[in-house]
């Protein structure tokens, strides 16, 4: 993270991540806190399905990004089978901070100090909108799951 980065706000670092990549800013802070999917999907007046958690795991020491629907849970087993690796596990609030600059419940996909080996649920593409955290509690955006793989660089998985 340069000095620069570091006097500024996550959601403005997402929001200058999504235009770098030549996505709309779709960012909305709301009036609420979301820290969980359901509370988004309640707030945002979607499915929970149709929101994509930023969930951070240690895999082999380094930093793996799952984009989960907010419907399933991550089968970490599975995962660590399909990527070739003996075990992830969820990442601590340090590590999660350190890697992402973000605090747990608010995880955004894009917008990190480094880039971040991310993985997008296939389950997603089923949603032609899908709702993802944007930095903080407050914030959210709104993309298509191929906008996603996109300006993620993230791989398409089975997570479940």
């Amino acid at each position: 993270m340069t000095e620069q980065n570091l006097a500024k706000p996550p959601v403005e670092l997402v929001r200058r991540a999504l235009l770098a990549a030549g996505a709309e800013d779709t960012v909305l802070t709301l009036d609420q806190q979301v820290p969980t999917a359901e509370d988004a999907a309640r707030i945002l007046g979607c499915e929970l399905a149709a929101i994509a958690n930023s969930l951070i795991f240690e895999m082999d020491g380094e930093p793996l990004l799952i984009l989960a629907s907010g419907a399933a849970r991550v089968d970490t087993s599975l995962v660590a089978t399909l990527l070739g690796s003996s075990k992830i596990r969820r990442a601590s609030p340090d590590f999660v901070s350190f890697h992402t600059g973000q605090e747990i419940g608010g995880v955004a996909p894009l917008g990190h100090p480094q880039p971040i080996r991310s993985i997008l649920d296939e389950s997603l593409a089923a949603h032609p909108r899908i709702w993802a955290g944007a930095g903080d509690h407050l914030s959210m955006f709104s993309s298509s799951y191929s906008e996603l793989l996109r300006i993620t660089g993230a791989e398409p998985l089975r997570v479940r």
